[in-house]
């Protein structure tokens, strides 16, 4: 398998709780998919979490002290590994080799490109719409004076063809 050597394009999706950020990804991945573009994920969480189930081998490794544990599959790897710190979305980058472009679900308060999805019958305010890094806005909600994009939920298309000009994006698969 040859990998690229360029940093794949981050885009945060942001958006309060609630708010469809991981329906939105999961239309996402799809469509860019389709447009031969190799996508990659991170879901940002604040709160700890085990990715296997106690009593499986790799929940027995990392239990027994394993700084990095790696489950591999002819299908998938998963990586579980201790860290010193909640990592930016930057520093996950060298996990992403050959990746076109990485969704993260989260890093509101980061710097990079976000898309904000806002439901007003779900939260009365947005998150980001003072942040110079917003590209564009997510919702079926009437805005006014918005100086990025506007998608309708539903809208994937569109901001898929946004998301793929904004970044130069070309086909690789």
């Amino acid at each position: 398998m040859e990998e690229k050597s360029k940093k794949p394009q981050l885009v945060s999706i942001v958006g309060k709780s609630g708010t469809g950020k991981t329906t939105l990804v999961e239309k996402l991945i799809p469509e860019l998919r389709k447009r031969g573009l190799r996508v990659g994920t991170v879901k940002h969480h604040l709160h700890a979490f085990e990715m296997d189930s106690p009593g499986k081998d790799s929940w027995r490794h990392k239990q027994a002290g394993a700084e990095r544990s790696i489950i591999s599959s002819p299908h998938r790897i998963g990586l579980v590994m201790d860290v010193d710190h909640d990592y930016s979305f930057d520093e996950l980058i060298p996990f992403f080799s050959g990746m076109d472009i990485v969704l993260a679900e989260g890093y509101k308060g980061g710097n990079g490109p976000k898309v904000e999805i806002f439901r007003p019958e779900v939260h009365a305010e947005t998150l980001c719409l003072e942040d110079p890094n917003l590209i564009a806005m997510v919702t079926d909600q009437e805005m006014e004076d918005l100086q990025v994009p506007i998608f309708g939920l539903d809208n994937i298309k569109d901001l898929t063809d946004f998301i793929i000009r904004a970044f130069k994006l070309q086909r690789s698969v």
